[in-house]
């Protein structure tokens, strides 16, 4: 490879040379799914861009060939473990670290002057050993025409991201449902408990490849529909349940729904609209099977339509009441 085919893999992933593996991880998946064919269908420097991004992410993923890239650059996969005949190691001759490689025009320049392979015999008279090296001209070496291209680790297909919308009762309970991803059908196994924002992973279910039969995984995003009774506040369930000024200020046992079932819930005497009472273990219920609390806010609604004796009676209470929720507003002034 000649000094100006060097190619900075670096740079072609947009991270540092300090990057951590896993930052190297995420920028890979991230081009590769920006690049990858099956997304961008006939475009030829998209293509190339994909094999570009596979090629830097085969070396700079691999804690070895990383390690070789940064210190010998564009000859780093030149380098052997030692001891055979199409390999070399710089153990056998020194460090070559800060070593300036671009001087050569080839890595078989270097490989001649390192070993004096002059006229067919090395310096000590012995016969001229032949060193191959797997090159492709006009590119880096082991990649060829885009045909032989093997990205790293098979190229599993790209990852897919999608939205499941859930109602209420089936988040609760779990099940199964069947989606359609693409022209395929799949079944899908809800868990019990799914909240608002979790994502559900279906392994071997996204993007295909056309370089590996192995899939990438399928991410779904749960949306759950709104409940007419049922909110949620944190990991709780929340509810308004009215109640009748009657109810409010003497106390009473009314009913209250849960997830599963009504239960009798007491409402204390003196209850203030907008107060919240607990139901303990009446909540949503988590991967293990364990139960959150239900709140219950209690609204006091008055009555719009009274009968004549109701309206009898609400007029003797107010002629008679002795209570004034409004007393202490005589001292407010600025």
């Amino acid at each position: 490879m000649a000094a100006t085919d060097f190619k900075d893999y670096y740079a072609v992933l947009g991270v540092n040379k300090t990057a951590s593996a896993d930052e190297v991880k995420q920028a890979f998946r991230r081009l590769a799914r920006k690049y990858h064919p099956d997304v961008n269908q006939g475009d030829k420097s998209a293509e190339a861009k994909f094999k570009e991004v596979n090629e830097a992410y085969e070396v700079l993923s691999d804690a070895e060939k990383r390690r070789k890239y940064d210190q010998f650059g564009q000859y780093w996969n030149r380098v052997g473990t030692g001891g055979n005949a199409g390999g070399w190691s710089p153990n056998a001759s020194g460090d070559f670290s800060g070593f300036d490689f671009s001087q050569y025009g080839s890595f078989d320049e270097f490989i001649n002057e390192l070993l004096g392979r002059f006229g067919g015999t090395t310096p000590g008279g012995s016969r001229q050993r032949t060193y191959n090296y797997r090159t492709s001209p006009g590119g880096s070496p082991g990649f060829g025409d885009y045909a032989d291209f093997t990205p790293p680790g098979g190229a599993a297909g790209a990852d897919l991201e999608a939205t499941i919308s859930l109602t209420l009762s089936e988040a609760f309970h779990g099940g199964q449902r069947t989606l359609k991803v693409g022209s395929e059908e799949i079944k899908v196994r809800i868990p019990p408990g799914a909240k608002p924002g979790s994502r559900m992973t279906i392994r071997g279910k996204g993007g295909g490849s056309s370089y590996s039969p192995q899939r990438g995984n399928l991410y779904l995003k749960v949306e759950i529909q709104p409940h007419p009774f049922f909110k949620f506040e944190g990991d709780n369930l929340i509810c308004d349940v009215p109640v009748t000024p009657d109810e409010a200020v003497l106390g009473a046992s009314i009913e209250v729904p849960t997830p599963d079932g009504t239960v009798n819930m007491n409402v204390p005497a003196g209850i203030r609209s907008g107060q919240t009472l607990r139901l303990r273990g009446k909540g949503w219920q988590n991967p293990k099977g364990e139960r959150t609390d239900q709140l219950v806010r209690l609204v006091i609604v008055p009555p719009t339509n009274l009968s004549p004796i109701e309206r009898e009676y609400y007029e003797k209470l107010r002629d008679n009441r002795s209570f004034d929720p409004r007393s202490s507003f005589r001292q407010i002034k600025l």
